[in-house]
């Protein structure tokens, strides 16, 4: 049997994909990310299925959770929050499972990066303004960042950044990347991005701080910044330009 891997998205139960929400309703055994999964989510499970919050289980635990129900021949649907391809712990858990013979598929979900630009109301690039996202964190007690990987070499881009996992270090954030977009450049802090108690603080590099302590926010929180945030006057793109040429609107006879 298979173990599914399943993004259950950034925190609204009905974010889940039409995917996830059909393999979590076929496999007997769940197990979930208790403190970052929407508990509305397992209502998607089959009666009676097995359902284990992981939050207080090891990795050991995990893996021996999967392996006994494969020998059982039940299929398992492993819930993580968000998408599977950034900061999900999937690598670990899928090379012990390689490493046993034990097959699963991986199925994405809604980033939160994603679900903090629409409460934003804002698309990340802008014509001209900006065309780059870079996804990046701060060191944590966890995983230390590589010491080519620092904000400071991100931000010399001047792209839309998405700084995960870093509220506790928003003085930090701020001090390294006001030198390159400036004290005026848009930050935002979303909190719980999707979930009920979502909440957004807006500001500027100059003024964030000040603006977080009154509004003191958790390790769920994503910080946004960058031109593309603010930014009014932008071009409009070509793609939907009348006097654009391409292939499913061409403007005239190709030569």
């Amino acid at each position: 049997m298979t173990i599914h891997f399943i993004g259950a998205g950034p925190g609204a139960a009905d974010l889940l994909t039409l995917r996830g929400r059909d393999m979590l309703a076929r496999c007997p055994v769940c197990l979930y990310a208790g403190s970052l999964v929407a508990p509305e989510i397992l209502a998607h499970c089959p009666k009676g299925a097995r359902i284990v919050d992981t939050a207080p289980l090891s990795l050991d635990a995990i893996i021996a959770e999967m392996q006994n129900a494969h020998a059982a021949g039940l299929e398992v649907a492993r819930l993580h929050s968000g998408d599977l391809s950034i900061w999900s712990a999937v690598g670990e858990q899928t090379r012990r499972l390689e490493a046993i013979g034990v097959p699963y598929t991986i199925t994405p979900g809604v980033p939160a990066f994603a679900a903090a630009s629409a409460a934003l109301k804002r698309e990340l690039t802008l014509p001209e303004v900006a065309q780059s996202v870079v996804l990046t964190r701060t060191s944590g007690r966890a995983s230390a960042m590589p010491p080519t990987e620092t904000l400071a070499a991100f931000a010399a881009a001047r792209a839309t950044m998405a700084i995960h996992l870093s509220i506790h270090a928003l003085d930090r954030v701020v001090a390294e990347l006001a030198p390159f977009y400036g004290a005026e450049c848009p930050i935002a802090l979303v909190y719980r991005a999707s979930w009920p108690d979502e909440r957004i603080v807006r500001g500027t590099l100059a003024t964030i701080e000040g603006l977080a302590g009154a509004a003191p926010m958790e390790r769920t929180a994503l910080i946004l910044v960058g031109p593309a945030l603010a930014a009014e006057d932008f071009r409009e793109s070509a793609l939907y330009d009348a006097g654009y040429d391409r292939r499913f609107r061409p403007t005239g006879a190709r030569s």
